[in-house]
């Protein structure tokens, strides 16, 4: 080394001409006797570069290193090294610094400047923080987001670590509040050194870009007020205005780096003509500038400077030599859109606070002269303070890194954190509702996660709480939509796609369309469109980019850009920062291939599905009838006309932003498929799962199930196998339709023997009139029940489970006929409901088959399956089957009777039809009707007494009441109280069914005569005798048949067929 990696803690020494060193004494007595000592000084002071040398000097470096933490990375950069020059070391021995992708520090540093970022990620591994002694905390008016995180964390620590300090330096922006902050268990504010800066007169000219209105001329009629001038003409007047003053240094604020290299590309042309500054150096200053370009800045040469910055010049870093300074009036401030979900970085007006930090600039080695570009009324009117980025950001970030480090276990607790200016309640629920979309907290609903021996397991965690998604998010320090695309994409594959693209949402577009060349610039970049996903056509273009740049030169590559409207620094910066994210990806684990090639077509279902993980609150379904797209949490978007996707309609998008215009606008949009949503949602798609029914086919209970991704129909009347979402409900269908309905299809025997017996059973109650026979369905479940493991929920799971079951108790489910009977079922009389119908004949009795139905309200015409006449019998009640041999043997007054359990009814029913003089008298018609069964069936016969004349007598003997046949209305009886009758030929075909005998026998005269004769002929050939004039009648039938055909040929041949027809 050429200097000491050593210091000598007694050669420190503190510059005089600094306003700081002239508070040593007193911040040294503070900070001995506090924890806390709130340092309060104008930039220039000295606070930043002495203060860590005072801390040194104390010994404080003897028990812990000296953090001393900066908002920005090149003013990190830079104090270390102006500390280091200082006490003459090297960088990275007794002084340190470490920014992103950068670290200077070795074992013997002592006093390590980084960013406050990174002491937020040291947090995560050392929550106490233990290898420090003193934290110093430079510049926290400016209110970051970190530095608000940073004072909050101290705050809580300082109650652990009695040993440790903390300064906090801060301008004079109401140092008060820090004091507060920090007070003592006693409520004793920190103390506050007050460090006045070096400070001369500054004239402050202001210069808008609008000029005032001219007097009015009344013969005039041109407008008065002369057109806003360009501001970067503006900023080449107000230039080329100082020039005229005496020699010294300028520095230009401006809000983005665009806008400097702009400027700088202005003020070359302009000035080098200029007299007095055709040899001025214009240098820009911006964070993510070159370290070689950076230098330049603070090291002032022999020509004049023209220093183009952003606010990183503003607070942080103190660029010598500037007497002059010009504000543009604007910065570009990071604010939260609530509407969109998403963080911005519009150009806005600073405040007055920020602008008289800017004007100081100008007044600190002599006076000075700040031009502002924009009027007076104009700096009267702005805020007096930025707002905090606390209250205008995304907290996602800050909750992601207080839960990956247990500060706080939910989201909730945020409420409790002891920040400076609470920030609202609503903003926390936005960060957490972001990170449980990213899948980086918990949302509380049932998951699916990887449980011991690598198994799926369903799990519910608590809402709100880290996810392992979550802690990989909190290591990747990029915006955590932008952390959840990268991590997915290593899971389909595509990192080196996912690289390009999250740095090119990053940057602005790098395709420009200027007024003039619209048309040539759209025809031009034509050749990237991709007609279904614009992150496509943004791959595309880096391919060319990255093919062109390989063939061309440096040069020759500008060029190309330039002539097809391509902003070349558009492009450089989305390569730095592809570099910069594949470095981050390797430091977390993550893999990228060797041959880092980029494939739009062959990856690009891969692509989209990590892209949807960060972006699922930008995704749509196309609404047909309102002609847009329903969005997240009730929005409705278009697609920016810009798009690939414009003209086209497609089912369901994604875009990687929404912007409000005119109307809510889609840029960067694909159209993606509902699987790849659903799978992406994970737990946060609500399930709704409805209308459970049971599938013969499948076996098994099946339901409709909706998915919604915030409020976005993904999947409609989807069917799922129901045990999936219910298995108990499952399981109780399954039992119901599957063994008790019968509703499946199976070969099991014993499933057919319990069919049998209750098919018995019911064929009783049909019998009997009733329902109330056979045991109730409950009971057939508590058999089946009982016996059937829980974990049978469908067909598939039954026939697994018997296929074993039954080989050792094959008749496990076989249901036993007497528990099958119900209670009701003891005083049955199965006599009373014959199975055929006794009729007396002239040659002897006959037994015609009875057929029972109890269907009151009986369907009469076409059958079930709409082919015509049902089959069977048509009636509710009792069918008679008489063959037709045999329908004129039988008579209508054997009939009459019905059968025996049956004629209670059938008598009651005639009582209460008959006329009202005479039913008065036989009142109750039940108690009546009783009586005349009982006697009835003692006192007549049915097979030769007549059922009305029978009944008509005892009602004389016993009621007194005359009943002539006519009183009887018998043609009013409901249907089951009379006979239907059905004849069948030899063969057994229903030839004519009717509930009237008589008509029957008269419609079948023809029939009957017919079978009389078959069957005497078939007796007499039974016996071998052969009637007179009779042929076999099987011969008989065929020459019948014969001489039909014959017939209808003549008929078809003759030349008035048509017409006898």
């Amino acid at each position: 080394m050429s200097k000491a990696s050593s210091v000598d803690l007694s050669a420190i020494s503190f510059p005089e001409e600094l306003p700081v060193s002239l508070h040593r004494g007193q911040i040294m007595v503070q900070l001995a006797q506090h924890q806390v000592v709130i340092v309060a000084g104008e930039t220039g002071s000295g606070k930043t570069t002495q203060l860590p040398k005072m801390c040194l000097a104390m010994g404080l470096a003897d028990t812990g290193m000296i953090g001393h933490t900066q908002p920005r990375r090149i003013a990190a950069r830079s104090v270390a090294e102006r500390v280091a020059d200082e006490l003459g070391q090297d960088i990275g021995s007794t002084v340190g610094y470490q920014v992103r992708f950068t670290s200077e520090v070795s074992a013997d540093t002592r006093l390590k400047v980084m960013t406050d970022g990174i002491l937020l990620a040291e947090i995560q591994h050392d929550p106490n923080l233990s290898k420090y002694s003193v934290i110093i905390i430079d510049e926290a008016h400016e209110r970051s987001l970190n530095i608000d995180f940073l004072l909050g964390y101290l705050k809580r620590l300082l109650g652990k670590r009695d040993d440790l300090k903390v300064i906090i330096t801060s301008a004079t922006i109401d140092p008060e509040s820090f004091a507060e902050h920090f007070a003592d268990a006693n409520g004793r504010p920190a103390p506050i050194v007050e460090v006045s800066g070096r400070t001369y007169p500054v004239e402050v000219r202001y210069r808008p870009l609008a000029q005032e209105q001219l007097a009015d001329d009344p013969d005039d009629d041109a407008d008065d007020m002369e057109e806003a001038r360009d501001p970067l003409d503006a900023i080449a007047d107000a230039v080329e205005e100082l020039g005229a003053e005496e020699p010294g240094d300028m520095l230009i604020f401006f809000p983005g780096e665009r806008e400097i290299r702009d400027a700088a590309e202005v003020l070359g042309t302009r000035l080098a003509r200029h007299p007095r500054l055709a040899k001025a150096d214009i240098l820009p200053l911006f964070g993510r500038l070159s370290l070689q370009d950076q230098q330049r800045v603070f090291r002032p040469g022999n020509n004049r400077r023209i220093v183009l910055a952003t606010n990183v010049a503003e607070t942080s870093l103190t660029v010598p030599g500037i007497k002059y300074v010009i504000d543009t009036g604007t910065a570009r401030i990071s604010r939260y859109s609530q509407r969109t979900k998403v963080q911005r970085l519009p150009i806005e007006r600073i405040s007055q606070a920020s602008a008289q930090q800017r004007a100081g600039r100008a007044g600190r080695t002599s006076p000075g002269i700040a031009i502002r570009l924009y009027s007076e009324e104009d700096f009267e009117a702005r805020p007096e303070f930025t707002d905090p980025e606390i209250l205008r950001t995304s907290l996602a970030s800050v909750i992601l890194h207080m839960a990956s480090t247990n500060i706080i276990t939910t989201a909730t607790e945020l409420e409790d954190f002891p920040f400076l200016q609470p920030p609202e309640h609503k903003q926390i629920t936005d960060g957490v509702t972001l990170l449980t979309e990213l899948g980086a907290l918990n949302s509380g609903n049932p998951t699916r996660v990887r449980g011991r021996g690598g198994k799926w397991v369903t799990r519910t965690f608590k809402a709100g709480t880290i996810t392992p998604v979550g802690r990989r998010l909190a290591r990747l320090p990029v915006a955590p939509r932008l952390a959840r695309m990268i991590l997915a994409s290593e899971e389909h594959d595509v990192v080196p796609e996912l690289l390009v693209l999250t740095a090119g949402l990053t940057v602005q577009d790098p395709r420009e369309r200027p007024e003039e060349h619209r048309g040539a610039a759209d025809e031009l970049h034509a050749r990237f469109t991709d007609d279904k996903s614009d992150f496509s056509a943004l791959l595309n273009l880096w391919d060319y980019l990255h093919e062109q740049q390989r063939e061309l030169s440096g040069n020759q590559f500008r060029k190309l850009c330039r002539r097809e409207f391509i902003n070349y620094l558009r492009v450089r910066e989305w390569q730095d920062l592809v570099r910069q994210l594949r470095q981050i990806a390797r430091e977390v684990g993550i893999k990228l291939p060797s041959n880092a090639s980029i494939d739009a077509v062959k990856h690009h279902d891969g692509v989209h599905k990590a892209l949807l993980t960060g972006l699922l609150a930008h995704i749509g379904a196309w609404d047909e009838r309102r002609k847009n797209y329903q969005g997240a949490r009730g929005s409705r978007f278009a697609v920016f006309p810009g798009s690939g996707l414009f003209k086209k309609r497609h089912d369901f998008v994604m875009a990687s932003e929404l912007v409000e215009t005119s109307r809510l606008w889609a840029r960067q949009v694909a159209t993606v498929e509902p699987a790849w949503i659903e799978a992406a949602a994970g737990s946060i798609a609500k399930v709704n799962t409805s209308d459970p029914y049971w599938s013969r086919r499948n076996g098994t209970a099946m339901a409709k199930q909706r998915v919604t991704v915030y409020g976005v129909t993904i999947v409609t009347d989807r069917p799922v196998r129901y045990y999936n979402v219910d298995e108990g409900a499952a399981r109780q269908m399954f039992i119901h339709h599957a063994l008790i309905e019968g509703e499946w299809n199976t070969r099991h025997h014993f499933f057919k023997r319990n069919l049998q017996r209750v098919a018995e059973v019911q064929e009783l109650e049909t019998r009997m009139r009733r329902r109330d026979l056979l045991v109730s369905e409950d009971v057939l479940f508590a058999f089946y029940d009982a016996r059937i493991p829980e974990h049978i929920v469908s067909q598939r799971h039954f026939d697994a489970w018997w296929r074993k079951a039954r080989h050792e108790n094959p008749q496990l489910l076989d249901l036993d006929p007497t528990q099958l009977m119900a209670d009701a079922a003891q005083d049955v009389d199965v006599h009373q409901f014959p199975d055929v119908f006794i009729h007396p004949t002239p040659t002897g009795d006959v037994q015609l088959p009875l057929h029972y139905e109890f269907t009151p309200v009986a369907a009469i015409g076409a059958d079930a399956s709409g082919t015509g006449q049902p089959v069977g019998p048509r009636t509710d009640g009792v069918t008679v089957t008489i063959p037709v041999a045999l329908l004129h043997q039988v008579e209508q007054t054997r009939f009459d009777w019905l059968i025996p359990g049956l004629r209670t009814e059938l008598v009651t029913a005639l009582i209460r039809g008959l006329p009202k003089p005479i039913r008065k008298h036989l009142v109750p018609a039940p108690d009546t009707a009783q009586a005349a069964v009982e006697a009835l069936s003692s006192t007549a016969d049915p097979a030769t007494d007549d059922f009305y004349a029978a009944l008509a007598t005892f009602l004389r003997r016993t009621k007194h009441q005359y009943i002539k046949p006519e009183d009887w209305t018998v043609t009013k009886l409901p249907p089951h109280l009379r006979f239907t009758y059905q004849v069948v030929d030899d063969r057994g075909a229903i030839v004519g069914t009717d509930d009237n005998l008589g008509r029957l026998q008269r419609d079948l005269a023809g029939k009957n005569q017919t079978a009389l004769a078959a069957s005497l002929t078939d007796a007499a050939r039974a016996q071998g005798v052969t009637l007179p004039g009779r042929k076999n009648t099987s011969d008989q039938r065929a020459q019948e048949g014969k001489q039909q055909k014959s017939q209808q040929s003549a008929k078809q041949h003759s030349p008035g067929a048509a017409e006898a027809s």
